[in-house]
């Protein structure tokens, strides 16, 4: 199958390219009656969109969505909803250089390994700029999982280079620490510790300059979860989480919990103590709290009620604008030098589609949980 869709009881299914008419997302399985606009849509899509700062892509797009259908009066009507967003500032002729020749760390060569013939401007199907309608569906998701059970999903840029933020406690991290200074300025790296927020823009701007750019990791929370989303076996919501991480462009890592920090630890070192905690579940068991959370907020691939954890490392930009050796489609060596604009560092950027793809696998397993809940007894 194509591949275009994500999701079983909350689907979402896009289309378009980087330099086409636009982006189209249908999201299926959302109930009727949950309040929605285009304006719910706005906040995420503005911290998404480039040319947002001076150390990222100065593409310049509004990404404003369009509801097609599936609202009705500012409430979902349980059908399929329908979004647009168009395109507006391409520049095709940027690539029209480069059209016979393979950009290093692109899917040039697989597109035309896969296919036998692509869209060669901006990466075409597998460009950045498809994930603006995502984090439409995203905000959607965002809005169900907060209306049902209170869930709130907040990422952030925790790595840039060689420097590393100092967060002591991810899950205290706040939308407002992510997104302004202490002095109410935009945080325009989106990295929640001012003193590397600082030297993480320094770097990004070093390297632009020097036509260079620089990768990193984010970090994403979810919070106020109810234990039990997730299947035990190929459904894991780990395995959903990592997934829907992964199918974002430029990632090479993602790791929950304590990560690849439990390959040196032992088992007494790495297990949570579990402690009595307060209520019960919606199946009726005594809620259980645990003392740590190395864990991640999963166990046997089901939410045990503590926060998620999920880290991602994003690779740096491929498209720079340095010479660099390739081959032609013909397979004779040549030179490249990428023209059009490019994002130094995709960090910043990066972080709302993250939340995104959390947000929609949460509100997808709950979907799903809610449909399997126990049945009681008349």
């Amino acid at each position: 199958m194509p591949g275009n869709s994500f999701g079983q009881a909350f689907r979402v299914t896009t289309a378009g390219e980087s330099h086409g008419p636009g982006n189209l997302a249908i999201v299926d399985g959302v109930p009727p009656g949950l309040p929605l606009a285009v304006e719910d849509m706005l906040p995420d899509m503005q911290r998404r969109r480039p040319g947002q700062s001076k150390i990222v892509t100065q593409r310049n797009e509004g990404d404003v969505p369009e509801i097609l259908s599936g609202v009705f009066e500012g409430r979902t009507t349980g059908t399929s909803i329908a979004i647009l967003i168009r395109n507006q500032d391409q520049r095709s002729r940027d690539y029209s250089d480069i059209k016979d020749k393979y950009r290093p760390g692109h899917a040039d060569y697989t597109f035309d390994a896969k296919y036998g013939f692509r869209d060669y401007r901006g990466g075409g199907r597998s460009s950045a700029r498809e994930t603006n309608v995502r984090v439409a569906a995203g905000a959607i998701a965002k809005k169900l999982i907060a209306a049902a059970f209170g869930g709130n999903v907040v990422g952030y840029v925790s790595q840039v280079g060689d420097i590393l933020a100092d967060v002591p406690d991810p899950a205290a991290v706040t939308l407002d620490q992510v997104e302004k200074l202490p002095d109410g300025e935009p945080n325009i790296t989106r990295c929640p510790d001012p003193e590397a927020a600082a030297r993480m823009v320094t770097l990004i701007e070093t390297l632009r300059k020097e036509g260079d750019s620089v990768g990193g990791a984010a970090h994403v929370v979810a919070t106020n979860i109810p234990a039990g989303l997730g299947e035990p076996v190929f459904d894991k919501l780990k395995a959903d989480l990592g997934k829907a991480l992964f199918t974002l462009p430029a990632v090479l890592g993602v790791e929950y919990g304590i990560g690849f920090g439990c390959a040196s630890m032992r088992g007494s070192e790495n297990n949570d103590a579990f402690v009595p905690g307060e209520g019960e579940t919606p199946t009726g068991v005594p809620v259980a709290d645990t003392a740590s959370n190395r864990h991640g907020g999963m166990l046997g691939g089901i939410s045990s009620g503590q926060p998620i954890v999920l880290r991602a490392a994003v690779k740096p930009t491929s498209s720079l604008p340095r010479e660099q050796p390739t081959v032609t489609r013909s397979g004779e060596e040549t030179t490249i030098k990428t023209g059009g604009r490019h994002d130094p560092c995709l960090l910043p950027r990066f972080v709302p589609m993250a939340e995104a793809m959390v947000a929609i696998v949460l509100a997808d397993h709950w979907l799903r949980w809610r449909g399997q809940a126990p049945i009681e007894e008349a």
